[in-house]
């Protein structure tokens, strides 16, 4: 069992960046898959990138590639969303979800543990 809290979303302005930050409890966090996930008001829950439990293989949505990157550190038992060059319809709640197997499903019935999301607002 893993516990996921979520943190680092606010207000930014277009063109800016935001770091999220998952901090997980319990000690088996490098046996789960990691994922980020978004959802806007009125829309349904999205994939947005997702990295293995070594960290050396990740998955991105194609809105967000080469803007955010997602990277873990198993050590701290935390992974982070980087999110540059920032736009208005990244705005969502944000969240947090482990799997507890392997690879890096794109879908939000692959993932086991949910944190409560962030809010992220980009105004223009």
């Amino acid at each position: 069992q893993v516990q996921l809290v979520e943190s680092g979303g606010g207000l930014v302005q277009t063109g800016g960046s935001l770091r999220l930050s998952c901090a997980a409890s319990g000690r088996t966090f490098s046996s789960y898959v990691m994922g980020w996930f978004r959802q806007a008001p009125g829309k349904e829950r999205e994939f947005v990138a997702g990295i293995n439990q070594s960290g050396d293989s990740t998955s991105y949505a194609d809105s967000v590639k080469g803007r955010f990157t997602i990277s873990r550190d198993n050590a701290k038992i935390t992974v982070y969303l980087q999110m540059n060059s920032l736009k208005p319809e990244d705005t969502a709640v944000y969240f947090c979800a482990a799997r507890y197997n392997t690879g890096v499903l794109t879908t939000v019935n692959g993932y086991n543990h949910w944190g409560q999301g962030t809010q992220v607002t980009v105004s223009s």
